[in-house]
């Protein structure tokens, strides 16, 4: 246990990396768009690499396939669980600091509730509890950014214009992405999942009818063992993702029309790609595959909450970030709390 334990915090310090990069890429000018979109060009080829010399190209092949059968249904669960999600974390990246963007998208554990929710699942109500834990946190981080440049109290006009100002562009667009994230996800869950559970269903129940609701019957029934959990096939559902993300990130630059970013923030951003796209997140789930039981798991889920402390720390050392002030201890400890507390009644 306690193995798995450490390697899931290498693995939230690895993730980390995301929010400390983006807030330097932020500080150096670049523009958050190129943040954002480059890190997944930068993983599609990396994945695609790692893919290759696991399976060889005809996996790449495979994988094509069953991206060009289901084209509109990837272009959706990517540019959701992708693109929408890490296009709020860099434009959250120019308006907070590294370790309250982190903070803010770890509500993403209380927004997967609401997903699931949606989804046709249930859940206690005495996880609501830990849900307001995390939320208060997240409150208490925002606003102590905002007051943190202004802790005269004669400057109230100022303070309130600078809250309104972070929670606007910093909170709302990390808030964003922590739901973008689980319904992205969950809409892959649910597609790998269509065959079992319509297979199932005609074996016992014949005549039965889904008790999901007529949205959830458009998401199409991918009958694949390239889907299935494990830690390969979780690269595979990240590939198809990935390029499914693409056609976002090349709607949003037309939009835009950004100016071309710099060597060092494409280097930074591979960074980010390598660090937090491949490494974490190849930690993280060998982490959870080794698990033997519930409690392990949730162990491994539980350590999610340190990339709040290594995102703060590398601020503060490589960026000179200023500590937050009283409030904001007290928002990270709510956070961090919450999510264990929430991690442990999932065992």
């Amino acid at each position: 246990m306690i193995k798995l334990i450490l390697l899931g915090l290498v693995a939230g310090a690895f993730f980390s990396s995301t929010f400390v990069l983006n807030e330097l890429m932020s500080v150096s000018g670049g523009h958050w768009f190129w943040s954002a979109s480059l890190r997944y060009i930068f993983m599609l080829i990396l994945l695609s690499a790692i893919i290759a010399s696991q399976h060889g190209l005809r996996r790449i092949h495979e994988l094509w396939s069953i991206f060009w059968r289901y084209w509109q249904f990837w272009c959706v669960t990517g540019g959701i669980g992708f693109g929408l999600f890490y296009a709020g974390i860099c434009y959250a990246a120019d308006h907070a600091s590294g370790w309250v963007v982190a903070s803010t998208f770890m509500f993403t554990v209380v927004a997967s509730l609401f997903v699931l929710y949606a989804f046709g699942q249930r859940f206690g109500k005495d996880i609501i509890v830990y849900a307001l834990m995390i939320f208060c946190g997240v409150v208490c981080a925002n606003i102590s950014e905002a007051l943190h440049s202004q802790p005269d109290m004669s400057h109230a006009l100022n303070s309130w214009q600078n809250l309104q100002n972070v929670l606007l562009y910093g909170a709302l667009p990390a808030l964003v992405a922590a739901f973008s994230y689980p319904v992205g996800n969950q809409l892959v869950w649910q597609a790998s999942h269509n065959a079992k559970g319509r297979h199932t269903q005609q074996e016992t129940q014949p005549t039965a009818t889904s008790q999901t609701s007529s949205w959830q019957r458009h998401i199409p029934t991918i009958d694949t063992e390239l889907l299935n959990n494990g830690v390969s096939n979780a690269f595979n559902k990240v590939w198809l993702m990935t390029l499914g993300s693409l056609p976002f990130w090349l709607l949003l630059a037309l939009v835009i029309q950004p100016a071309l970013p710099s060597m060092g923030q494409a280097f930074n951003t591979f960074l980010v790609a390598l660090c937090s796209g491949v490494i974490a997140t190849s930690l993280f789930l060998y982490a959870r595959g080794q698990a033997n039981n519930s409690q392990e798991v949730a162990g491994v889920d539980a350590t999610q909450a340190s990339e709040v402390i290594f995102a703060l720390i590398g601020g503060v050392l490589l960026l000179g970030t200023p500590l937050p002030s009283l409030l904001g201890w007290v928002g990270i400890a709510l956070i961090v709390l919450g999510l264990v507390l929430f991690a442990v009644k999932q065992s």
